[in-house]
């Protein structure tokens, strides 16, 4: 389990970097919606993923409420999910 979250931790955190660098600043300089479209949904279904993977490996990690929280609140920084990776799944 812990491997499969490391694999949706990665993809949300490229999945957020591309929305937020990549999609957005397109969207508000040049007025085409379509890549926040087209990265909106993926990331969501991978954040919500994010979210229940953490809180469903909490107790084979050994980690207590504030690392879990921690860990919750990294999926809402820029590059959070990396952080995380090397800090507490490897």
């Amino acid at each position: 389990m812990k491997n499969i979250f490391r694999i949706v931790s990665v993809l949300e955190g490229v999945s957020y970097l591309l929305l937020l660098f990549i999609a957005t600043p397109i969207k508000y300089l040049q007025g085409h919606e379509a890549y926040v479209k087209m990265l909106g949904m993926p990331h969501g279904i991978l954040f919500m993923l994010y979210i229940v993977l953490a809180i469903v490996i909490k107790k084979q990690m050994n980690w207590d409420n504030k690392t879990l929280g921690i860990v919750l609140l990294a999926s809402i920084i820029p590059f959070g999910t990396f952080y995380i990776d090397k800090k507490y799944l490897r």
